[in-house]
């Protein structure tokens, strides 16, 4: 009872004999059950009646109570305890070759097995038990997440599974880039002027917009930039022609729906809008996938955005993503409502200040450092023991 039955199924389909058999007896418990229970009761019954038949003979009447505290002393240490605890501490070495006897002892038995069963069950149904509805041997997604956490799949393997999991509870707005972030190409520009955004501008999808990003035309991507560049005739014109039309993502789209909808559409790149048609950012294919294998770069250069403190606290830019502070950082700041830092501080203070000020949210203490054009720029942010807090009120 207590054998791994996912190992149990994987030794099955490595077509070994004895996890076939055990697997076999498993499918009808209460018959296993039986088999062992018969036999276990006939053996302890058996051998109290000899010993006290001894012990008759050997001694007299007055023996019979000896026995029978002597008899449940070994039966429970040498036939109850130590047998079924080193069972349970190595199942497959005790399962797999009891099989050999309580298969066959199972078709020996079988008219007495179907007796004790058909009584048994049917006082278990009188009881309210429904034996056919049994409970389902599928893991859970939940379950299935603990059970990687506690397996030694290797972290980094561990990390991208827990990703695939992870695509089901976040959105592309989690890991999108936000509108305040987007560097584009304004192709209302003089060409002169355009050239030299594309030459300093290295990124592998470049938005193309008129007059502001809220109207993107579409995307350059690497090759297509360097079509433009080969090409005689370098005008906006020609420019317009190496543009690829613009995905159009619904905001919210969670990761798991939008990397099957870049696979449809063969796309790499969209853009996330809101029920209005306003867009939000931008979500890329690469995007997604460094939630499963890890953030994918290019260079070996340390992020600056977020930056440890020598009194434990951490400098952090607005912009950052929530879920990418708790992932960097093993925090739990809030993650459902706004998804960037600086949106979080704005939500709780219900107001753009202007003027630094300082905020607490949960476990942690955030103090804006620079405000800018209405935005959040930096923050220092310090995880606050809770205990202390309590001590220092009480104070």
């Amino acid at each position: 009872m207590a054998i791994n039955r996912y190992r149990l199924k994987h030794l099955v389909k490595e077509k070994n004999k004895s996890a076939k058999r055990v697997t076999k007896l498993l499918e009808r418990t209460d018959r296993l059950l039986g088999v062992i229970l018969i036999g276990n009761n006939f053996t302890h019954t058996l051998a109290t009646a000899i010993a006290t038949v001894i012990a008759i003979r050997l001694w007299s009447d007055s023996a019979v109570l000896a026995v029978t505290v002597f008899m449940t002393i070994v039966m429970i240490i040498f036939a109850e305890v130590m047998p079924k605890t080193i069972a349970a501490l190595k199942p497959e070495s005790i399962a797999f070759p009891a099989s050999f006897i309580l298969k066959p002892l199972s078709k020996i038995l079988s008219p007495l097995i179907t007796l004790v069963s058909l009584i048994s069950n049917g006082v278990t149904k009188l009881l309210g038990i429904d034996l056919d509805n049994t409970d389902n041997e599928e893991l859970k997604p939940e379950e299935l997440r603990t059970l990687l956490q506690t397996s030694r799949v290797p972290k980094r393997q561990e990390n991208m599974l827990m990703g695939i999991f992870d695509m089901d509870y976040l959105s592309v707005n989690d890991v999108m880039v936000p509108k305040n972030e987007i560097i584009g190409i304004d192709l209302n520009d003089d060409i002169e002027t355009i050239l030299e955004e594309l030459q300093n501008i290295d990124y592998t999808y470049i938005p193309c917009f008129e007059d502001s990003i809220d109207n993107i035309l579409g995307f350059l991507t690497i090759n297509k930039k360097a079509d433009f560049y080969g090409r005689k005739d370098l005008t906006t014109k020609a420019l317009k022609s190496e543009l690829i039309d613009p995905l159009f993502v619904p905001e919210n789209t969670s990761l798991s729906k939008q990397l099957s909808n870049f696979q449809s559409a063969n796309a790499r790149v969209g853009l996330i809008v809101d029920e209005y048609g306003d867009i939000e950012g931008i979500i890329t294919l690469r995007a997604i996938l460094e939630v499963i294998v890890g953030e994918i770069t290019s260079d070996s250069v340390d992020r600056m955005d977020i930056m440890p403190q020598t009194d434990g606290s951490f400098m952090i830019e607005g912009s950052v993503m929530i879920r990418e502070i708790n992932q960097r950082l093993a925090w739990d700041l809030p993650t459902e409502g706004p998804k960037t830092l600086s949106g979080l501080i704005l939500e709780n203070v219900q107001t753009i200040p202007e003027t630094n000020v300082g905020v607490i949210i949960g476990d942690y203490r955030i103090e804006t450092v620079l405000i800018k054009d209405n935005v959040i720029k930096i923050a220092k942010i310090e995880k606050i023991d809770t205990l202390d807090e309590d001590e220092e009120d009480k104070e």
